[in-house]
């Protein structure tokens, strides 16, 4: 199994239905290429994990590297790894758009606080721990 973790900018906010949208579409040709994943949306940003295949994943972050609704893509992480971690996620959308600042704090300070977030570029496995704390906490 290998997995690959990003982050980007949208290149403009997403309203709730294209996000919605851009979920469907993502879970049947996720489904169809045996990736899963989970998507995390704060703010105009992106952090991604996913996991299948290696040809698949590389294929599919070549076409997120091209998609015009992204600003630089970053990736953080690329590494095998003995199991799915999203396994029951063709592909799993986290807007915290609506999220209290409570809700945001019990899940990460990375995402109150945009300064610590430069952390992700030098610690590159927090990204990983973020996305499994929302996974973990998804209601």
């Amino acid at each position: 199994m290998y997995q690959v973790v990003y982050v980007s900018a949208a290149r403009r906010e997403l309203p709730r239905e294209e996000l919605a949208a851009l979920l469907a579409k993502s879970r049947v040709n996720n489904a169809r290429l045996g990736i899963t994943g989970m998507l995390l949306y704060h703010e105009g940003n992106f952090m991604q994990a996913l996991e299948g295949e290696r040809e698949a994943v590389e294929a599919l972050m070549a076409k997120i590297e091209r998609d015009a609704r992204h600003g630089t893509v970053m990736v953080l992480l690329r590494r095998e790894t003995a199991e799915r971690e999203f396994a029951a996620w063709s592909m799993g959308l986290v807007s915290t758009r609506g999220l209290s600042p409570d809700d945001l704090s019990a899940y990460s300070p990375l995402l109150r606080d945009p300064d610590k977030a430069r952390h992700l570029f030098t610690e590159p496995d927090l990204a990983h721990k973020v996305l499994l704390s929302f996974r973990s906490n998804v209601r």
